[in-house]
């Protein structure tokens, strides 16, 4: 099992780590990782992976192997050196794209928030962020919509996380969100994200630490994809 340091930290940008595993593909697993994983609509981490004497493995992307939540694959570009189990590294993460990977996956919290649908789907990107709702018609009152949305966006909210057991997430189904993705259950807890007083979710993505680090948004068109399902696509205003 690989040790997620960004769940504790999502502001840790470098780790050392050993090589536990090469898969055949050159996939690298290493036993603890500043990296995220694609899962839950947010892109996996690029970055680097660092010998001592400075030379280095460009990883495209992390990724979880068939599904097994408790491990993470980084995965080479290609033409890069190859590594063996027993490595030592750094592990270090494009920050840049992370942060602002941390602040749209904050905001489209924020966006479930005066969107109060039920979820089918949704992504997460470093310029533009989406959330598909169950939502028979389009509100009109788009312009109020995003002033509520950078109310929040631009206030000082905590954003925390707590974990409760499986057992409490299936007794309070109301805490979820979307429709179409259940939260991660079966290792014997679930983890939280609060923002302040306004919202509660299971995730298991990164997350700025406050609100205010959001910035202002601004809303795209709102588009029609099904009889009742409506696509809400969200930017950064800068």
């Amino acid at each position: 099992m690989t040790d997620f340091l960004f769940r504790d930290d999502s502001y840790l940008r470098s780790t050392p780590a050993t090589v536990v595993a090469v898969l055949p593909e050159g996939g690298v697993v290493l036993d603890r990782t500043v990296f995220y994983a694609a899962s839950g609509g947010q892109p996996g981490d690029s970055g680097r992976l660092l010998w001592e004497d400075g030379t280095s493995v460009v990883v495209e992307t992390a990724i979880h192997p068939d599904g097994d939540k408790t491990q993470i694959v980084h995965v080479p570009a290609p033409d890069q050196a190859v590594l063996s189990v027993g490595d030592t590294v750094t592990a270090e993460i494009d920050w840049e794209r992370r942060y602002r990977l941390m602040r749209m996956h904050t905001a489209l919290h924020l966006l479930s928030v005066v969107f109060a649908y039920p979820v089918t789907g949704g992504s997460i990107g470093e310029d533009k962020g989406r959330l598909d709702f169950d939502m028979p018609e389009a509100p009109t009152d788009i312009e109020a919509k995003e002033e509520a949305l950078n109310a929040l966006a631009t206030h000082d909210f905590p954003v925390t996380q707590e974990w409760i057991t499986d057992e409490e997430m299936a007794a309070n189904p109301n805490l979820i969100k979307t429709m179409n993705v259940k939260p991660p259950m079966g290792q014997g807890r679930v983890r939280l994200i609060r923002i302040g007083d306004v919202d509660l979710q299971p995730c298991g993505g990164t997350h700025v630490r406050n609100t205010s680090e959001i910035g202002a948004m601004k809303l795209g068109k709102i588009e029609k994809k099904g009889k009742q399902n409506r696509r809400i696509s969200l930017f950064f205003a800068e």
